[in-house]
């Protein structure tokens, strides 16, 4: 047995010596080459000589072609740049990324055992410990849009399973409650260690335990300083029979000052989302609440409707998972109409809420945006479902600093509008103050026949609208503007 084994170690040995010694065939993949140039090369020529010869048979030097090694191996070009040789011949391959890396540092992570695991238990299983932040993620690092909480995700999670999660990430839970119009626990999850939002909610979407994971994005209240309410004349309401009387209406904003004459009996319950947060403006909220169902002096569209007011905005900002928790108190408040006078960018989490929303049979009303006739869109005017307001002045001429786009659904009076604000009054103007209008509108449909649906509502505002622009639906002014008394008479 062991004779025959030397016998044919030495026959693969002699073979191998064999075809060592025969010259290699150029394998080629460019179709340019003259099959004189291939038998060239096939015959152990150098590509210099073969073009050479090529040349001095009066072919001519083919286009493209260059000196070579023997038994080049010819790419194409598109492979060449997208697969260059690094800089220096001779010298090493470039590494290849490991995406398990820290972006700052270049280090592994430390592998992190599985929950209740000791370390002991981790070696005895054999090998080391691969948690899901060690893996390759299913997705590459997200492109966020917009501003953004820099050191936070939010992340819906079924189970009991967030502790474990925040382990195998390397997270800290910041915050987590059930969410009703999410269906599921809303997680708002800490980066402590300064990976990148986008890489963190790359490596949250390999793991099955989370069902949607988004940044905390910011968002801004739309509201334009400049310098009466002519809004009655222009949405063809009488504002001696205007009544919002016990619709309720939520509203998302800042806090408010209660003390303001115009809101007397107006509000009938507050909710802090953000509690840990000093109260320092108060004005932008008093103005939209009293617009919509203002009393006294300063009358609102809207009175006697009934004003559940969540504050959910300092400094004229708020993120994602504060405007959620307003949302979810107001569902649960039984609200008709939802008033929300703010823009940020699109949010997954945001979108299935307004879409909760509406199923519920709620309707949503949004500022489209004060950003310019440039900018992207706004949300969450853009979703569906959502009625998204620009805002006009006393000539019905488009607000100048208003967003265009086909998500603007409506237009009404938002132009140096005096409404109450802080103790006072001020003039104000903004798209935020439009859809207070348009709310506030839609609270006197509510009235007249409490049975009308979200739909209804929708489908009316928008078949008896004033157009303004070009003929039908536009990009600046919507269906056009609001135009009350139509639709209080269309058909249901």
């Amino acid at each position: 047995m062991a004779a025959r084994a030397v016998i044919r170690f030495a026959a693969l040995l002699v073979a191998a010596m064999i075809i060592g010694a025969a010259p290699a065939l150029a394998q080629t993949n460019d179709p340019n080459l003259t099959q004189t140039e291939i038998d060239c090369l096939n015959r152990g020529a150098t590509a210099a000589d073969c073009i050479k010869r090529d040349t001095e048979d009066g072919s001519g030097e083919r286009p493209g072609a260059g000196s070579a090694a023997t038994n080049a191996v010819f790419l194409p070009a598109l492979i060449v740049d997208l697969f260059p040789n690094p800089v220096g011949g001779g010298q090493a391959p470039l590494p290849t990324p490991d995406p398990r890396r820290d972006p700052a540092s270049g280090a592994l992570p430390p592998p992190v055992p599985p929950a209740g695991a000791t370390a002991i238990q981790a070696a005895a299983a054999g090998g080391p410990i691969v948690s899901p932040s060690d893996l390759v993620t299913a997705e590459p690092p997200r492109a966020v849009v917009g501003d953004f909480v820099p050191d936070e995700v939010l992340a819906t999670v079924e189970g009991d399973a967030v502790q474990q999660i925040a382990v195998s990430f390397r997270l800290e839970v910041r915050s987590q409650r059930q969410s009703q119009l999410l269906s599921t626990t809303l997680v708002r999850f800490g980066i402590p260690d300064g990976r990148p939002v986008g890489v963190v909610l790359a490596q949250l979407a390999a793991d099955g335990r989370t069902l949607r994971r988004e940044p905390n994005h910011v968002y801004a209240l739309q509201q334009a300083a400049t310098i009466v309410n002519y809004a009655f004349e222009r949405i063809a309401l009488d504002a001696k029979e205007a009544s919002g009387e016990n619709v309720r209406i939520a509203v998302i904003d800042t806090a408010i000052d209660d003390t303001n004459p115009a809101l007397s009996g107006v509000i009938a319950d507050q909710f802090d989302a953000m509690p840990d947060v000093p109260i320092e403006a108060r004005d932008h909220g008093t103005s939209i609440d009293g617009l919509i169902a203002g009393v006294g002096a300063l009358k609102g569209m809207a009175p006697g409707a009934r004003i559940y007011h969540a504050r959910a905005f300092e400094g004229g900002k708020s993120t994602m998972d504060v405007i959620l928790a307003a949302l979810d108190w107001a569902a649960e408040r039984d609200v008709r109409i939802i008033n929300m006078s703010f823009v940020g960018p699109k949010n997954d989490l945001l979108g299935v809420a307004c879409r909760n929303a509406r199923a519920l049979g709620l309707v949503l009303v949004a500022a489209a945006g004060n950003n310019g006739p440039k900018a992207p869109y706004g949300y969450p005017a853009a979703f569906d479902g959502v009625i998204a307001v620009t805002a006009t002045d006393a000539k019905d001429g488009l607000m100048q600093q208003a967003n265009r786009g086909a998500y603007v659904f409506l237009s009404a009076p938002g132009v140096e509008m005096v409404a109450p604000s802080g103790a006072g009054s001020d003039v104000v103007t903004g798209t935020s103050f439009a859809a207070a209008i348009v709310t506030g509108a839609i609270a006197n449909l509510l009235h007249a026949a409490p049975d009308r649906s979200a739909d209804w509502v929708e489908k009316a505002l928008a078949a008896t609208a004033r157009d303004l622009g070009p003929k039908g639906r536009d990009n600046d002014f919507g269906y056009g503007l609001l135009n009350i008394e139509a639709a209080e008479a269309a058909k249901e």
